[in-house]
């Protein structure tokens, strides 16, 4: 009896590229003639590390769900697996004649890049070719900086990759399960606001914000409160790829160019900015993919050992649990622990006041905000926690003042009594810096600090002398310019000429920081 035969089959594995439009991997399996497994694993190691949280699952889960839907409307649903991804493999292959995969490079932290690494030699042990695309305006292989930005536009120039018209159903294949939050945690958390993820839901986050959100985004982007509507709230759709940063990208151009000239001419500058921001988001994923190291290393080796063996872990768990003392940074942490999001401005000032005011080292303070953020893009969030803690050598050294913040971006202080209920009685007057209440007004205001709110953990002005001296000596330390123009030459952008480090840096309180150091927001 003549056995019947196996079906050749390319897999197309997708990572932190949740559509299936605008994705040249996904393109170019479906016009190979073979059978195309879309396939997405669970990798249980990965959600076990320090960085990754049951926020950024619940997010993908919806995710997922409506990719299966996306694939299956091609004619071959999302295929998900839980485990090791060359153990899925190695699977997949004893059931089918695997022919090739395809998928999209990625540029994440440490794990992700091991795990590559294993599916690399599995391929190459397997001889089975692995076929690999460009992902955004990051480009692999960088032999230096000087000439990324022209790569990464001409990239952002190039059509979008079509849909494919179908794929190649492959039979006799379970889908599996996309597993809840409870499969992949052993003891998950309670999963507070998650913003909604999914292919349409990035879309309608894009229109509403080029249509009727972006006028108000300058105005509004460092005000927390209007900045969760007014801020483009695209980033953990393009963290998780739901949406690509070149439809992104050719969406605000085709707004440009057609909208009315009267509308436009009121969004204009928004827009502009909104642009420079991809770009700078696509910038700093470079850094992570030119140095590894960055994720776990300070970028200016002169600074290893400045802050870790100072390490209190009081103070760790006051500023993560917005219980500091200092009324706005409480506010902006429980805002940011309960909703996954909170404009850039904020999240320096957090950094900033961890670093600096509590001397924390940015690798601890890294995981809790990683962990919170939905949009936690490895390589954007290693490097602003390094530029935020001083330690690149190549940026300013920006040190907020939490008081002047609150002032500025919450001067009534119905931010505050919003996420600091322990305050909401306490007049304008004082909310900034209630420690200054006597008794009296404690008393009236139905507030004990050092009771019912906790007094402040630092004075800010001595702590933040302290803090400047330490930074100085690192400056002052033989070698340490030499080293700064060695960073420079890796990952500083091209775009202008670098402060100039060394004897003469100045350390400044950033009341205003330079809008193309922002994260992506």
């Amino acid at each position: 009896m003549r056995q019947k035969a196996v079906q050749k089959v390319d897999i197309v594995w997708f990572k932190r590229d949740l559509r299936v439009q605008d994705h040249a991997p996904l393109r170019a399996a479906s016009e190979t003639g073979n059978g195309v497994i879309p396939l997405y694993v669970a990798e249980n190691e990965y959600w076990a590390q320090p960085f990754a949280s049951e926020r950024h699952w619940s997010f993908l889960e919806a995710s997922l769900a409506e990719l299966r839907k996306d694939c299956a409307d091609l004619g071959m649903p999302l295929v998900v697996r839980s485990g090791d991804i060359c153990a899925a493999l190695t699977d997949l292959q004893k059931q089918f004649d695997l022919q090739s995969i395809y998928a999209h490079e990625e540029t994440g932290n440490g794990w992700t890049y091991e795990r590559d690494k294993r599916v690399l030699r599995w391929c190459r042990d397997n001889e089975i070719p692995f076929n690999e695309f460009p992902s955004n305006g990051v480009v692999r292989r960088l032999a230096n900086r000087d000439k990324w930005s022209l790569e990464r536009n001409r990239r952002m120039a190039q059509d979008i990759n079509p849909t494919p018209t179908g794929l190649t159903p492959v039979q006799g294949i379970n889908p599996g399960v996309i597993p809840e939050v409870k499969n992949i945690f052993k003891h998950p958390h309670e999963v507070r606001a998650v913003q909604q993820g999914g292919r349409k839901a990035g879309q309608e986050v894009l229109t509403s914000f080029v249509e009727s959100r972006v006028s108000q985004y300058l105005k509004c982007l460092s005000a927390p409160g209007l900045s969760e509507q007014y801020a483009s709230r695209l980033s953990p759709h393009l963290t998780w790829g739901t949406l690509s940063v070149r439809e992104v990208v050719k969406t605000l151009s085709h707004y440009k160019e057609h909208a009315d000239p009267y509308v436009l001419s009121g969004s204009r500058r928004s827009l502009s900015a909104f642009q420079s921001r991809l770009s700078w988001r696509c910038h700093f994923i470079q850094k992570l993919e030119d140095q590894p190291s960055i994720e776990n290393k300070c970028m200016h080796h002169y600074f290893e050992g400045l802050r870790e063996s100072e390490h209190n872990q009081d103070y760790y768990d006051a500023w993560k649990n917005g219980m500091t003392g200092y009324p706005f940074i409480d506010a902006c942490m429980r805002n940011l622990n309960h909703n996954g999001w909170i404009t850039f401005r904020m999240r320096a000032m957090l950094v900033s006041f961890a670093s600096y005011n509590l001397w924390l080292d940015w690798r601890k303070t890294g995981y809790h905000l990683a962990q919170v953020f939905t949009d936690y893009e490895p390589g954007i969030h290693y490097s602003q926690l390094q530029m935020q803690s001083g330690v690149t050598g190549i940026n300013t050294v920006r040190i907020y003042n939490p008081i002047k913040q609150s002032m500025d971006h919450d001067p009534t202080g119905a931010f505050i009594r919003r996420w600091v209920p322990e305050l909401q009685d306490v007049s304008s007057d004082w909310i900034h810096e209630p420690w200054k209440m006597d008794d009296n007004q404690q008393q009236n205001a139905q507030v004990k600090i050092g009771d019912t709110y906790p007094a402040p953990l630092t004075e800010h002005s001595s702590a933040v002398k302290l803090a400047r001296a330490k930074m100085a000596d690192v400056f002052r330390r033989e070698g340490f310019r030499e080293a700064s123009k060695a960073v420079y030459e890796k990952l500083g952008s091209r775009r202008r000429q670098p402060k100039r480090s060394g004897r003469s840096q100045k350390i400044k309180r950033a009341e205003k920081p330079k809008s193309q150091l922002s994260l992506f927001d």
